[in-house]
C-alpha cells in the first residue's frame, strides 16, 4: 500500500502518549498512528471482512442495494 506523508497537528498530551506506545512496542510514531486511526475508523474490521468474503463484485453490490432497500421505511 501506498504511503502518503502528511502533517498533522497534535495535544502535547496526544502526542507524548504516541511516542510512549511506539516505544513500548518497538515501533514508529507513524505506525502507532495509523494503527490507532485504522481501529478507530474500523477499517481493521472491514479488511478482515473482505479477506472472508467470496461475492462477486456485482453480488456485493446488489446485496448492498438490497440492504439499503430494507432500511428505508416503507411507502403508504
Amino acid at each position: 500500500m501506498a504511503k502518503v506523508r502528511t502533517t498533522v497537528t497534535l495535544d502535547d498530551e496526544v502526542l507524548r502518549a504516541v511516542k510512549i506506545r511506539a516505544a513500548r512496542l518497538g515501533r514508529g510514531d507513524s505506525e502507532v498512528i495509523e494503527a490507532s486511526l485504522r481501529r478507530d475508523l474500523g477499517l481493521d474490521l472491514l479488511d478482515g471482512l473482505w479477506a472472508r468474503n467470496d461475492l462477486s463484485e456485482s453480488d456485493a453490490a446488489a446485496l448492498a442495494v438490497e440492504a439499503q432497500h430494507r432500511t428505508r421505511p416503507k411507502r403508504r
